[in-house]
């Protein structure tokens, strides 16, 4: 079964996984216009020098 996401994260950048918010339509990080909304999973990384944040190249915290 399928859970519904929250209302306030609406879309995801296909080229940096950055989450937006729902009144955005342009990604505030690379400029991509290339959204989805059929995502999955989250990770939340809070030191980029951390193994898991070098091991999916995260830039930002």
């Amino acid at each position: 079964m399928r859970k519904d996401k929250p209302s306030s994260i609406k879309f995801v950048c296909r080229k940096c996984k950055y989450i937006l918010s729902e009144d955005e339509t342009k990604c505030p990080i690379c400029g991509g216009t290339d959204l989805t909304e059929d995502w999955e999973g989250l990770i939340i990384i809070l030191d980029t020098s951390s193994a898991l944040a070098e091991i999916i190249n995260a830039k930002r915290p």
